[in-house]
């Protein structure tokens, strides 16, 4: 079972073998595909051309083009139903408060600066652990607020290494 959402509408969707319900009714349509990301459809002797976007994995989203009007849908299969419904899918939007030591190590270099605004997967600093120097990146956007560990700092697992 999946849920997906449009800015303006929600539907539920399942499937069994090759049986498709939209709201608890048959979706009957024929759909033929034109290329990887390109299908042709009918749908209550309607024609649709459908060219697949992107797909966001990270945020569960896809994007279509349909008849040259793109749309959104943001996409939830059955375990972000039950995480929802035992009110656990808030974890993953979880604030960025700080970054801490995955291990022991030394620091080698810091990228970046208080006030900084960083976004996820930017290089925040390099750890030195084992003699293998190690590459921390953001977890997600934020604003630097504090650094608490300076380069040649030796730092234990699980310190506080960055605020923000």
């Amino acid at each position: 079972m999946y849920a997906v959402s449009t800015p303006t509408s929600k539907y539920e969707i399942t499937s069994e073998k090759e049986v498709i319900t939209v709201d608890n009714e048959i979706f009957d349509w024929d759909v033929q595909k034109i290329s990887d990301n390109e299908f042709h459809i009918i749908k209550n002797h309607q024609s649709y051309r459908c060219e697949l976007i992107a797909v966001e994995a990270e945020e569960k989203k896809v994007i279509l083009k349909i008849n040259n009007k793109v749309a959104e849908f943001k996409v939830k299969d059955k375990f972000d139903l039950l995480l929802e419904k035992l009110g656990m899918s808030s974890l993953a939007s979880t604030q960025l408060k700080d970054i801490k030591a995955p291990m022991p190590g030394l620091i080698l270099d810091i990228k970046v600066k208080v006030g900084d605004e960083v976004k996820k997967g930017e290089p925040i600093l390099i750890l030195e652990a084992m003699k293998m120097e190690n590459l921390l990146k953001s977890p997600g956007d934020g604003t630097i607020s504090a650094i608490k560990v300076k380069k040649g700092d030796s730092v234990e697992k699980n310190q506080v290494m960055i605020l923000f």
